[in-house]
């Protein structure tokens, strides 16, 4: 690359890339945080608890199984 062509993309990263005025934060977030925990409880669809009861099953057929996947963890 030559002098022109460093100076041409250096202008613009800086253009895509404007410097943060406001970094801070004008309030706190956690309460909001807290907030949306409460109003989205956590579901598990059904297929989720299947699998884990053929993983489990699996397991109890088959225990060699366990440690060949922890040896592919």
């Amino acid at each position: 690359m030559n002098d022109r062509e460093i100076d041409e993309t250096k202008k613009l990263l800086q253009q895509a890339l404007q410097p943060q005025r406001e970094a801070e934060l004008h309030r706190d977030l956690w309460p909001d945080l807290l907030q949306r925990l409460d109003q989205h409880p956590v579901q598990v669809p059904w297929w989720d608890w299947a699998l884990l009861a053929g993983a489990i099953a699996l397991f109890c057929v088959f225990p060699g199984t366990i440690p060949a996947l922890l040896y592919h963890l």
